[in-house]
């Protein structure tokens, strides 16, 4: 019960002994009991008072700041990986943000074993402060196993877990980046409270993570939520999974900067073309374009945002949930990809069916994958505060 009280006041920073009971389903004795025992160990601390429901405003308890833990999270996506170092209070130490790092470069291991390195050099956050290392990346990734199938037997980021395990020497969990972003907008955003949820990440590709039941569901295989690999396109672009169709290659950020550029190619003016000089990252590029009013961004947004609530309309027909959230980078851009998802939803979508689902755009948008990462870290190390 130790572990399950640290890993709430993790998620809910701060919480009274009832409000533990009502979560943990345990008698107010049973939790009195540990919540005391972790007083007298250090390991919690009061931190004010909750507001009254009526009566005597309960004490609430907080993990204590001083214990100097901490989480190191990789958050990978295709292009570029951001390494963050927090403490139990999700305060940021350090962070290395949109480092370039192809995955599918032969040395992509080692440049993430690097900057890891670098990160906890120039930190100085000696290896027994770490409760756990965190890894999130696109891909098939199973997590039991610890391995990322999208990679061959013999690629090193096929066992990339193992090889941050044995050069460190602290328990390393690796999850889809997908699974990673719905973990974060349940606990700390839009989907908190929400027992059923879809939430897609909108960034180089589309992916989606499902909440079913207050769960992440990851199906029998641990593969669910392959959404960016539905058959809704019509455009003959080969899919980075090999196939023709996907609706990746028309619904993701990385087709609206191919199509960007294509119009550019094509002798049309857009201060993208400025932009992207200045930009490592093509997507802040992109942005920055649509920010300032650029028609060629923005027309290109809006057509991966009809596309996507087309594919949106297909998630309503088959799951009813109560809401769809749109994380990742591709949240920052609502304004622009909300008008057309609700145009192809209204297109799309048996009307009854459709209005009992809300969409939504993330808050957390590029920080819900770090904040899920080290969430994951969490679920499953918390309890090495007991035993340090």
């Amino acid at each position: 019960m130790e572990k399950e009280i640290l890993k709430n006041l993790y998620f809910d920073t701060a919480l009274s002994i009832a409000e533990l009971v009502k979560k943990l389903s345990k008698s107010t004795p049973s939790i009195t009991k540990v919540i005391n025992h972790l007083l007298q160990e250090k390991i919690i601390v009061e931190c004010g008072f909750a507001e009254s429901t009526g009566g005597r405003r309960p004490i609430q308890f907080a993990l204590n700041p001083s214990l100097n833990f901490h989480i190191l999270t990789i958050s990978a996506d295709q292009y570029f990986s951001t390494f963050t170092l927090t403490d139990l209070g999700q305060n940021i130490i350090a962070e290395h943000r949109d480092i370039p790092l192809e995955l599918q470069s032969d040395n992509s291991s080692d440049l993430l074993l690097s900057e890891v390195e670098r990160i906890l050099t120039s930190s100085a956050v000696p290896l027994d402060r770490l409760i756990g290392i965190g890894l999130s990346m696109p891909g098939f990734v199973n997590s039991e196993l610890g391995v990322n199938e999208s990679y061959p037997v013999t690629h090193p980021l096929y066992k990339i877990k193992n090889k941050i395990e044995k050069k460190y020497k602290v328990a390393t969990v690796i999850e889809n980046d997908s699974r990673c972003i719905a973990l974060a907008e349940k606990e700390f955003g839009l989907a908190k409270n929400i027992e059923n949820s879809l939430i897609i990440n909108l960034n180089w590709g589309v992916g989606l993570g499902i909440i079913i039941n207050g769960t992440v569901f990851k199906g029998e295989s641990g593969f669910a939520g392959e959404f960016s690999h539905i058959p809704l396109s019509d455009n003959n672009t080969l899919c980075s999974c090999g196939k023709r169709g996907c609706l990746e290659v028309e619904a993701s950020l990385n087709a609206a900067i191919r199509n960007t550029e294509n119009d550019i190619e094509k002798n049309e003016y857009s201060i993208y073309s400025t932009f992207v000089k200045s930009n490592l990252n093509k997507i802040d590029a992109l942005i920055e374009a649509s920010n300032v009013g650029d028609q060629i961004a923005i027309n290109n947004l809006g057509k991966i945002g009809y596309m996507l609530g087309k594919g949106i309309s297909t998630l309503i027909h088959i799951l009813n949930p109560k809401q769809i959230i749109v994380s990742g980078r591709g949240a920052e851009l609502g304004r622009i990809l909300n008008p057309q998802i609700q145009i192809a939803i209204n297109e799309f979508c048996i009307p009854e069916i459709a209005k009992t689902t809300q969409i939504q755009m993330s808050e957390l948008n590029k920080h819900a994958q770090v904040k899920g990462t080290a969430a994951i870290v969490a679920e499953n190390h918390i309890g090495r505060i007991l035993t340090k």
